[in-house]
């Protein structure tokens, strides 16, 4: 038997290195002061921002489910990056973290350089958008473990807080108003739902016309980041909320403490019509139980502050809060 070599076995070296070399200058534009060094070390490295009196560190990990299977069959990568980061760093936020880096992990049955390229300079226009560096990343080629067509994306997020205000449950009275920060879009949750209603169900296609665009489109639509809205209006928010899968039934809650229940008025909320459509083919407590509805943050914000934070920004009242039993009450 002749001498076999890696690339022989499926994994080619020269490709990860070629991607290196692609990737640097959209890794680059995302590199603030508190960056210490470049690309290719071991570890990213970042300085601790200065300015706080208990500074406590905060991750948040996750992917984009099978939104990103549309991509991939689609050949669109130029925002599955942005879920991508969006999906961790709204979580952060909802802690009072301010992100401050983001890490990325890439895995493939076959690396095709000009691919990884465009989902990861996706991932680079994210990380703008939330204002958080882009330090470092795995890319692994593993024939065998996944088909040389699809590829998974992790993220991995950190950010500072004050020790003081991570603990926002706390600070909920039940007194306070709810206010919604419109979604773009499906976002990143209930796209094993999705896919089956129009792939499987409706037999569509990717461009079959939805609403005046092709639905891979709509059904692309990255993921809102509220990173900006958040350091805008931190003074003035009480709490947040990020509505992903389990919807504003399962989300909300996460803020509220035991005594303190939310009431919804449903006719407020400000719904895409793809919400509209899909509640033709599914019932609304499965609605309200996997999507957002149209809502990608709620803000728990005291009666006093609710003007000056509709002003500033696209918000708008959709609830209240009130003593009783915790959990939330759709009317």
């Amino acid at each position: 038997m002749s001498k076999i070599s890696y690339k022989d076995a499926g994994v080619d070296i020269d490709a990860g290195n070629l991607l290196v070399e692609e990737i640097k200058e959209d890794v680059k534009s995302t590199f603030d002061k508190n960056v210490i060094g470049g690309i290719g070390s071991f570890a990213g490295a970042y300085e601790l921002p200065k300015g706080y009196k208990e500074p406590v560190l905060l991750s948040a990990t996750d992917g984009v489910g099978t939104k990103l299977k549309l991509a991939i069959e689609s050949k669109k990568f130029d925002g599955i990056g942005i879920d991508l980061v969006a999906m961790c760093v709204n979580d952060l936020i909802c802690s009072f973290a301010t992100p401050m880096f983001f890490l990325d992990y890439y895995a493939t049955g076959k690396l095709k350089v000009n691919e990884a390229k465009e989902v990861i300079k996706s991932i680079a226009k994210g990380c703008i958008e939330a204002e958080c560096a882009l330090i470092g990343g795995e890319t692994a080629e593993m024939p065998g473990m996944y088909s040389e067509d699809d590829f998974d994306l992790a993220g991995f997020a950190v950010g500072i807080g004050e020790k003081q205000e991570i603990d926002r449950v706390s600070k909920v009275k039940g007194d306070e108003i709810l206010v919604a920060l419109p979604s773009s879009g499906v976002h990143s949750n209930g796209y094993s739902l999705v896919r089956r209603l129009f792939f499987e169900e409706l037999k569509m296609d990717f461009n079959s016309d939805f609403n005046g665009e092709p639905l891979i489109k709509t059904l692309l639509r990255p993921t809102r980041i509220y990173v900006k809205e958040f350091k805008r209006l931190k003074d003035k928010i009480v709490a947040l909320s990020h509505i992903t899968g389990g919807g504003i039934v399962e989300n909300l809650p996460r803020v509220l403490p035991n005594d303190i229940g939310a009431t919804i008025f449903k006719d407020k909320i400000k719904s895409p019509y793809i919400f509209e459509f899909i509640s033709k083919y599914v019932d609304e407590e499965e609605m309200y139980r996997t999507f957002n509805m149209g809502v990608g943050m709620i803000l728990v914000v005291k009666k006093e502050d609710v003007d000056e934070v509709i002003n500033s920004s696209d918000g708008y009242i959709i609830g209240e809060l009130k003593r009783g039993e915790k959990g939330v009450e759709l009317i």
